[in-house]
């Protein structure tokens, strides 16, 4: 039997964007088609397990009917346990009321007890509004749907069913421009990330704006890459976006982690990962925040129970800083940060300033990367990486390392997009951690503060190329010769008129 490829399963997924495409905004249908990829995968190896199962309980000898009895207990499966009001064969059989059916087949997985994983993250979406998604439309979705398996026995390989959903998000990103980066950030970007930061087997990995994952789950792809155990792992996120909290618990699940405690609201108002009234702290904590958020939360920040904010608040028309004083606050003893920030928390003053200054003085900023413009969705304003790490090696202390990445990148559609070559020059120099003629410079302390803890790269970071010196008398006799050959051409040219007849130019 053939398996299916994630050729095959984007060619399908794209087909279900093109049925509801023209009813519905991306943003909006998004949610439709992401519900029922994941239920037709939980049925899909829900039914491979009953299989298996059936035929193990038949093969000890047990009668026929305790074996059916028997594989109506949800406890009994590893995976998730469907409904029968859920199953796909029922559901796929349906031409009349089909939303309200649907509505009711992912209310019965949620309420299943051994489902627990999943409550809220089914029932986003309403599939019984008719002005949206009408019958006709829904029938087609489970049609086509019902062309593909999503059981794991199926698949060509571990990656396929959560690659393609990743190929999904990012079409659904760039299908919704300035909304897409809500809950997208470039793969690129990420993987840059990741790389630098360095997660391993047993670390405790945090996103506090986790969007749909991607950071948590391109960590567990890098430990799995350098031949660890991706599952030693432990995967935090919290969203304030109900439908992106439940595409990301999704994604989750369809990467095989299982356990994730992604959680819903908001970080900086109300953080979720608490204990004891404490903020639990991490190994590693990556993150792409809004840029400049305009009423992100200062009056709760200012009376802070968790002594967040050591360096002062952020203002309130920018809450960059309060999302990488939240970071820093959450990292452990030996933690590492990388998170996304414009360029403006770099070198504005007030209070950004005097918090700038406090994470200076406290040696705990270790690079700063100057990222191309018009890579990511909603700005064309270029970003940077911030890197901070509270176990800096011996040689690191007192000093930042400040990178141009600003020109290395290739134009992509309407989006800019980093190279291969681009991302390993980054990860390289942040490696090496030393100056790097016209890209990368590493600067004390010292040098920083009588710059006023500005952290402005350009300061830094020379990129002026040099100008040749012209050379005057050589240029002369170029355009000397230049006439004198003007002149020969033109004599030529009005001896061969005069042959012809004609009069003279």
């Amino acid at each position: 039997m053939r398996k299916l490829t994630l050729q095959q399963l984007e060619s399908t997924l794209w087909k279900a964007a093109d049925i509801l495409r023209g009813e519905l905004s991306s943003t909006e249908y998004k949610d439709y088609i992401f519900g029922i990829l994941f239920l037709k995968r939980m049925n899909d190896q829900f039914a491979a397990e009953r299989k298996q199962k059936r035929e193990e309980f038949i093969k000890a000898g047990m009668p026929e009917e305790e074996v059916e009895q028997l594989l109506e207990d949800a406890s009994i499966y590893e995976t998730f346990y469907v409904p029968k009001r859920a199953r796909w064969e029922k559901l796929k059989k349906l031409n009349l009321n089909i939303g309200p059916e649907l509505d009711k087949a992912f209310k019965s997985i949620e309420d299943e007890r051994t489902n627990s994983e999943l409550i809220g993250v089914l029932t986003t979406a309403n599939y019984n509004d008719k002005e949206k998604v009408p019958d006709k439309k829904l029938s087609q979705l489970l049609l086509l749907f019902d062309t593909v398996n999503l059981a794991n026995d199926n698949l060509e390989n571990d990656d396929v069913l959560g690659d393609a959903y990743e190929y999904l998000i990012k079409q659904f990103a760039d299908e919704g421009g300035k909304r897409g980066g809500e809950f997208y950030t470039p793969q690129q970007v990420v993987q840059v990330l990741v790389n630098i930061v360095k997660p391993k087997e047993g670390d405790r990995i945090y996103d506090p704006t986790v969007g749909s994952g991607s950071f948590l789950i391109q960590s567990i792809k890098y430990i799995r890459e350098k031949g660890y155990n991706w599952k030693n792992v432990s995967l935090f996120g919290q969203e304030i976006n109900l439908s992106t909290w439940a595409i990301c618990k999704m994604n989750m699940l369809l990467h095989g982690a299982k356990g994730a405690d992604i959680q819903k609201g908001d970080a900086i108002r109300n953080p979720m990962h608490v204990d004891g009234g404490v903020l639990k702290t991490f190994d590693i904590v990556l993150a792409n925040p809004p840029f400049s958020l305009k009423n992100w939360g200062k009056e709760e920040a200012e009376a802070d129970p968790y002594n967040r904010f050591p360096y002062g608040v952020p203002p309130k028309s920018y809450g960059d800083l309060a999302f990488v004083c939240h970071m820093v606050a959450s990292l452990n003893s030996k933690g590492r940060m990388g998170t996304v920030v414009p360029h403006g928390v770099l070198f504005r003053g007030g209070a950004e300033g005097k918090i700038r200054t406090g994470l200076v003085k406290d040696d705990l900023i270790e690079a700063v990367i100057g990222l191309p413009p018009n890579l990511f969705y909603g700005t064309g304003i270029p970003a940077a990486l911030l890197i901070i790490n509270k176990n800096k090696p011996q040689e690191r202390k007192g000093k930042i390392l400040f990178v141009d990445a600003s020109r290395g990148y290739v134009k992509n559609g309407s989006k800019n997009k980093l190279r291969p070559e681009d991302m390993e020059k980054i990860i390289k120099t942040y490696d090496e951690f030393k100056d790097v003629d016209k890209y990368a410079a590493v600067v004390d302390i010292k040098t920083i503060e009588e710059n006023d803890y500005n952290l402005n790269i350009s300061r830094y970071v020379d990129t002026t190329e040099e100008e040749e010196e012209i050379d005057i008398a050589g240029v002369i006799a170029e355009i000397r010769e230049l006439k004198k050959q003007s002149a020969e051409t033109e004599k030529k040219l009005n001896q061969y008129l005069k042959e012809l007849g004609f009069e003279e130019i």
